[in-house]
């Protein structure tokens, strides 16, 4: 057995060369045609503390490469033509990312073509050989984001249920605890979503390269997913505890970040090392014989699937532009609903808490009154969607991600009489506190999509997909029905729903005026 160290590869001839600048070349054709998308990527990777292992990626995959070079020798490449139909699928569906606006599915698409048109380019037998490294850069792709609400929920979870048996008196209320000294809250931070991506990566390249069985390595990949989830369990617990019994002198700010990263590594590095017991010595296979390679190299049939490859490549980001037909910049006026029965608009009844929506092409924000009661309607409404003007993009939510002054305690479905004839629908009833916990605010939010009502904004992609694919433009519309109440919200959910059943008929033949104006 003979180690890379110790053979040396053959020096390419010609025709290698050649090859290897076909190769490198329609490589660099493809990401040349998706380049906002692998810059949106990098900008991630550069940005996101989440998603920064990404800038080692290529780093790995390239020298995985070199490691495995020896195996390379004596095998020619052999290009499979055919393989230009999933790498036209990837396209597909990178285009239905773009159309929907779900960077994660583009990022995702766009990883697999660069995969594919190496195997395309390289042949079965040279890609069985680098399969690890291709199947590597997929953790390049920025994805994990749907993760946070399940960890966060599980981390509250398990940090009340860790600090009761500890005998310390918790009040929950969603992702927020108050104990004796202090008030907590779970934030996207403390989901450890960090710790799972990172360890999951680390873990992977572990295996492959300390097992040779593939059962050792699936199970230690298994053990890289589930230590780092625990591991934050037990983390934000010790935390809290620490803030608990110092007073709150430890465990808070710089403190908590420090403490966190510094368990993690403990925990990671003794998984490692507990790993190591385990580990399978891998010796590379030694080198064919032969100065050249065994095989003749093809280059007929390698410029054929190189201009296949480039043809496929480009022909999605061309149809992407005939779809995106250029909208000249324009705003959209939403008139003040006219008076609805037992309440009267009064602009002095509008709340300071503003949902986080941008990008619309106009908005209606109106008071309300009835009495001692009060509420606020805001209409951000979407015509003519494209990037950057879309309801459904990254930041539209109904709490900021930087909103220092408010946070979102709990959310959960209900529905309200919206339709014209007094029909419920579905809405989605949330509950926001200031940062001090003086104020309560309940929100009713839904989302009218091209006359339907939906609380999903997957559907809402979805919708505006199937409106793109038929060559018309989708608009949209969010809806939030706000109330300020100190109390347990029955009240503000009995004025929410006489309020949606008396302005519901007028606010949907609104929506869809609006909608047939912006269309003309």
């Amino acid at each position: 057995m003979l180690s890379a160290a110790t053979v040396s590869t053959p020096p390419l001839g010609g025709r290698g060369l050649a090859y290897a600048a076909v190769l490198v070349g329609v490589l660099l054709w493809l990401v040349g045609w998706y380049w906002p998308t692998a810059a949106g990527m990098a900008s991630i990777w550069w940005h996101s503390e989440t998603y920064a292992h990404g800038l080692v990626v290529l780093p790995l995959c390239a020298w995985l490469v070199w490691r495995s070079r020896v195996r390379l020798v004596g095998l020619a490449p052999q290009p499979v033509p055919w393989l230009a139909l999933p790498l036209a699928l990837g396209g597909g569906a990178w285009l239905l990312g773009h159309m929907v606006a779900v960077n994660a599915l583009m990022h995702a698409a766009l990883v697999t073509m660069v995969v594919v048109a190496s195997v395309a380019l390289l042949g079965w037998r040279l890609a069985r050989v680098l399969a690890f490294p291709l199947l590597f850069l997929f953790f390049a792709v920025p994805v994990g984001d749907f993760l946070l609400p399940t960890l966060m929920h599980y981390t509250a979870e398990f940090t009340v249920a860790a600090l009761r048996m500890s005998g310390v008196p918790v009040y929950q209320e969603g992702l927020h605890f108050v104990i004796p000294n202090g008030r907590w809250s779970v934030v996207e931070a403390c989901s450890g979503v960090r710790y799972l991506i990172a360890s999951l990566m680390v873990g992977t390249l572990y295996a492959y390269l300390n097992y040779r069985s593939l059962h050792r390595r699936l199970l230690f990949v298994l053990v890289a997913a589930i230590v780092p989830i625990f591991a934050n369990w037990l983390r934000a617990y010790l935390i809290v505890m620490l803030g608990y019994l110092s007073d709150n002198r430890i465990a808070a700010g710089v403190d908590h970040l420090i403490y966190g990263w510094v368990f993690f590594g403990v925990v990671i590095l003794l998984m490692f090392f507990i790993g190591a017991r385990w580990r399978e010595d891998l010796d590379e296979p030694a080198a064919l014989p032969g100065g050249a390679p065994a095989e003749p190299l093809d280059l007929r049939r390698l410029w054929a699937t190189a201009a296949l490859l480039g043809a496929v490549s480009a022909a999605f980001p061309l149809l992407a532009g005939r779809l995106d037909a250029d909208v000249a910049p324009f705003a959209v006026d939403v008139p003040a609903l006219p008076a609805v029965a037992g309440w009267e608009s009064d602009a002095t009844a509008l709340s300071d808490f503003h949902p986080h929506y941008r990008g619309q092409r106009g908005e209606l924000r109106q008071g309300w009154r009835r009495g001692d009661d009060s509420l606020t309607l805001q209409v951000s409404f979407y015509a003519r969607q494209r990037p950057g003007h879309e309801l459904a993009m990254w930041g539209n939510q109904l709490v900021g991600y930087d909103d220092k002054a408010w946070m979102q305690l709990t959310s959960n479905a209900d529905r309200l009489p919206l339709g014209a004839d007094g029909s419920a629908r579905p809405v989605r009833r949330t509950v926001v506190a200031s940062a001090d916990d003086r104020r309560r605010i309940h929100v009713w939010e839904w989302y009218w999509v091209d006359g339907e009502v939906v609380t999903s904004m997957t559907r809402v992609k979805l919708l505006k997909a199937v409106q793109r694919l038929r060559g018309r433009d989708s608009n949209a519309a969010y809806v939030a029905i706000v109330i300020e109440e100190a109390g347990d919200g029955q009240a503000a959910r009995l004025r929410a729903e006489d309020f949606a059943a008396a302005v519901g008929g007028a606010l949907q033949d609104r929506l869809q005026t609006l909608a047939e104006r912006s269309d003309e």
